[in-house]
């Protein structure tokens, strides 16, 4: 060093500091790099990102030429540093080196570079991948060596680096974090269909069921004039067909086949025919998980199924469409009154709620938070909440909410006037 110039060895150190920034930008932008964008890219074609993927998928290696070349930039760094300020200043020159070095890779070649590549991964790891491979190849013995013994150690600790695949998988928790701070990035009716579509596991058929007290359907012990009568005004394209009791389920008829009697002979229609075009039913457990339900609704081709308890008493039934509402959100169906909607907004944030109306439906429509793990309508919520039914009109608080009945029977709370108190 002492043939150098000052001159030349300034310009030398220079050098090494540039190199050193690079080696930290390097590793800082390598970790920094998001996996699935860059999983995406790699998939894509990008061979910048192919170049990075091979890289992370051993990071241990990475990282060891990294901090190789790093560390031997550094001390060379140091020992030029030291034998000039020596010369400058004598043998208080190392000190003076040693402070002004520790100053200089700090700023330049430690804090400034490493927050770039935090802030701008891609554009510092994509390049640096050019450099980083070749170098992984040339000096991979000596990598080798380091990262035999480094991952002996780690062992130590419960950490085995070589079993290190590289991939890394979201937790559905995560995944809902991600898609719920996606931001503008994604829209926001899409956002909600892919929370709901994760949240899904969460409810089962009991959740979402048409309870069996709201179960239109034909009743073959009717006289033929009623049953003819019912099939003409229903609304739905799918009818239970049942004997005295909805528990004695035979069948469910979809009108589009009830078309096939109806229009051909009138006078030859019977219940008989009702039972020959009726297709078998199809009988889920109350506790059914929805993704359960709809896998083997798929299967079976269904679109309507009958709820049991353990019993085998009806509870109800669930159609592909409300698992779908799950989804989706609610469909526009002909024929509904908007008289008839079970949740009416009203003045000053009250809103009137039918009895019946799921627990589930009411926080999805108004984005409250109204708890789902006990009963499941706001009628059953309101009684365990009062431990009784009201004889007369009451109000009363159910935790942030007011409620004031509106309607009360001496069997359930037809309807209530509910408003949110506070904020969140």
């Amino acid at each position: 060093m002492d043939d150098l110039s000052l001159s030349a060895q300034l310009g030398l150190l220079a050098l090494l500091i540039l190199i050193s920034a690079f080696f930290s930008s390097s590793e800082t932008g390598m970790m920094s790099l998001n996996r699935y964008r860059l999983r995406h890219k790699a998939k894509s074609g990008d061979k910048a990102a192919l170049r990075a993927s091979r890289l992370l998928a051993r990071p241990d290696r990475l990282i060891g030429v990294i901090l190789i070349g790093n560390n031997a930039v550094n001390i060379l760094a140091s020992v030029i540093a030291g034998a000039m300020f020596t010369k400058l200043y004598g043998d208080s020159g190392v000190w003076v080196a040693t402070g002004v070095l520790t100053f200089v890779i700090l700023i330049f070649a430690e804090v400034t570079p490493k927050t770039i590549a935090a802030l701008k991964p891609e554009s510092i790891a994509f390049p640096a991948s050019l450099v980083l491979q070749p170098m992984l190849v040339v000096l991979s013995p000596v990598v080798r060596f380091v990262n035999t013994l480094s991952n002996a150690l780690a062992r130590l600790f419960g950490v085995d680096a070589a079993k290190h695949t590289g991939e890394e998988h979201l937790l559905p928790e995560e995944l809902r974090t991600v898609v719920f701070e996606s931001g503008a990035l994604i829209p926001s009716r899409h956002k909600g269909m892919l929370l709901n579509i994760l949240d899904l596991d969460q409810a089962t058929v009991e959740d979402i069921m048409i309870p069996r007290n709201e179960v239109d359907g034909l009743d073959l012990e009717d006289s033929v004039e009623d049953l003819l009568e019912c099939i003409r005004s229903s609304e739905y394209t799918r009818l239970p067909v049942f004997e005295g009791d909805i528990n004695k389920v035979i069948g469910i008829l979809h009108l589009r086949k009830a078309n096939r009697f109806l229009s051909s002979n009138i006078e030859s229609f019977s219940v008989e025919s009702i039972k020959r075009y009726a297709d078998e039913p199809y009988f889920v457990p109350e506790a059914t998980p929805l993704p359960t339900l709809l896998k083997n609704m798929q299967q079976r081709k269904a679109r309507m199924a009958m709820v049991v308890d353990e019993y085998g008493e009806v509870l109800g039934i669930v159609t592909l469409e409300d698992v779908l509402e799950e989804i989706v959100g609610d469909f526009t169906t002909a024929g509904e009154d908007d008289s008839s909607e079970e949740i009416t907004e009203q003045e000053a944030g009250w809103h009137l709620i039918e009895g019946g109306t799921s627990i589930r439906e009411i926080n999805r429509t108004l984005n409250w938070d109204l708890p789902t793990d006990g009963p499941k309508t706001f009628n059953g919520l309101a009684i365990e909440h009062l431990e009784n039914i009201p004889d007369a009109n009451i109000s009363f608080y159910l935790g942030r909410y007011l409620v004031e009945t509106v309607q009360v029977t001496d069997k359930v709370i037809e309807s209530a006037r509910v408003r949110k108190i506070g904020k969140d």
